[in-house]
């Protein structure tokens, strides 16, 4: 039987992560849960956000019969790991920031990186946290104007362009008055892979982007496999996304359902986007207050 993997995020920018995901483990079964009646949750207290977390974590594994975890929202990862094993403490649970750090490390030589995020994870500081962790020295940026720019869609857009180089020239100047050397820069937050082209093309030379969804769907493959006790991971993957057309007759024959607490119809147009296929019918659920 193909295992049930559930996804959870505030909004639909996990649908990267998702799309990761699929592609080493293109025979699972996908549960894909956006919170978006209470986004963002960057505005929330952590006890609040904690709360939300813990109820759309039951949701998919109580309800939906998920038998692993994927926290692709950088502020739950950061705010409320804890509390999403507390409350589904028979399945493994995986969130974002932790493999982004793990890469990062991989990635460096220098030690010092760069991390470009939202405000609420830069507030939170998580990554700076997971990267001394790993023994690196780490230099966060919030860049608050490109989700709404990739939510508008301008993902190649001059718009979009300029403002990643104005901020990577500030965090840049930033970083060399710090006298850090950096050769790696962490894309943290999910709606930023749709940008890693412009990213790549605004940073210098001998630095490596580092997309924290392809980090956590590489993780996944050691956390699930390992506690599965069997391989769940298709000898191929990671396999070829499908860029078109239906999900449901892709030679992968991955299942996909998705889950929102509001605003679906703008989950259903905007979520191909970051999945790169069409995401079918999302469906409207209440976990309450």
């Amino acid at each position: 039987m193909s295992p049930t993997i559930g996804v959870f995020d505030s909004g639909f920018g996990g649908l990267t992560v998702l799309r990761a995901l699929i592609e080493r483990f293109p025979h699972a079964r996908f549960v894909f849960l956006g919170d978006t009646a209470r986004l963002p949750y960057g505005s929330k207290s952590r006890r609040t956000i904690a709360r939300y977390a813990a109820q759309s974590a039951r949701f998919l594994v109580h309800e939906q019969g998920a038998e692993f975890l994927v926290i692709a929202c950088n502020t739950a990862s950061a705010l409320a790991l804890d509390a999403i094993e507390e409350a589904v403490p028979a399945v493994p649970v995986l969130g974002v920031i932790e493999p982004g750090a793990a890469a990062a490390r991989q990635a460096s030589r220098s030690g010092d990186v760069l991390v470009l995020a939202t405000e609420a994870t830069v507030q939170s500081h998580a990554y700076a946290a997971a990267c001394r962790a790993h023994g690196l020295r780490a230099l966060e940026k919030a860049c608050p104007l490109l989700v709404p720019l990739v939510e508008e869609g301008w993902t190649d857009h001059p718009v979009t362009a300029e403002v990643i180089r104005i901020y990577w020239e500030e965090l840049r100047a930033e970083a060399a008055a710090q006298g850090m050397n950096p050769d790696a820069l962490v894309l943290g937050c999910t709606h930023y892979p749709l940008l890693r082209p412009l990213i790549e093309g605004a940073v210098r030379p001998g630095i490596k982007v580092i997309d924290s969804a392809q980090s956590a769907a590489g993780a996944a493959v050691q956390l699930f496999n390992g506690r599965a006790g069997r391989p769940i991971l298709s000898e191929s993957a990671p396999a070829e996304p499908d860029r078109g057309g239906d999900a449901a007759n892709s030679p992968l024959q991955t299942e996909i359902r998705c889950f929102a607490t509001d605003s679906v119809e703008k989950f259903e147009r905007l979520g191909s986007r970051f999945l790169e296929r069409p995401v079918g019918t999302v469906e409207l659920v209440d976990l309450g207050e």
